[in-house]
């Protein structure tokens, strides 16, 4: 099992295990305190969407910052176990709701709207060309988008890159409506 730390919150310190999975990249420690620098460090009332939970480490990092619903959605039946494990250690929070599902077929039947919607999918698979044209059905007006991907993206749809950084490989990405 590999394992990430949640870095703050009510949570800080737990360590999630994951299992090894094709495609699976938990968001860097550093990359994570960057991210809820430019969010601020607290989500009080929102509510998060993670299409691709992988390890978990967005969603329950959403979490322990007090987001009032993350929804976290996971295909792969041993990488939705260890979500489902890492829930239990972290006395089943309230917020969380942890979905078996594919991406495409959730954003195609949600009728949620959030404020913030965690893209970290796969690489070099071309989801994020799938994805873009649904989320601007489930995304408040004001919502961010948080991407992670192999390349530099300046824009999706309505939302421009406000926040860029990158760490190794990683182009990492805070996009918000333009006015």
């Amino acid at each position: 099992m590999n394992s990430v730390r949640i870095v703050g919150g009510e949570f800080r310190r737990r360590v999630l295990r994951f299992p090894d999975s094709e495609g699976l990249r938990p968001t860097p420690d550093r990359v994570r305190e960057t991210l809820f620098n430019w969010l601020g460090q607290e989500l009080d009332g929102w509510h998060c969407l993670d299409l691709f939970a992988g390890s978990g480490a967005l969603g329950f990092e959403a979490a322990s910052r007090g987001a009032e619903r993350v929804v976290m959605l996971e295909k792969m039946p041993r990488v939705l176990a260890a979500l489902h494990e890492n829930h239990e250690l972290l006395h089943k929070p309230d917020a969380v709701e942890i979905v078996r599902g594919d991406a495409l077929q959730y954003l195609a039947a949600t009728t949620a709207k959030f404020d913030l919607i965690f893209l970290d999918p796969p690489y070099n698979k071309g989801w994020i060309d799938k994805l873009s044209p649904g989320l601007p059905r489930i995304l408040k007006d004001d919502g961010q988008l948080y991407v992670e991907a192999e390349y530099e993206i300046t824009s999706l749809g309505a939302w421009h890159t406000v926040r860029h950084g990158k760490a190794g490989e990683v182009h990492f990405h805070l996009l918000r409506r333009e006015a």
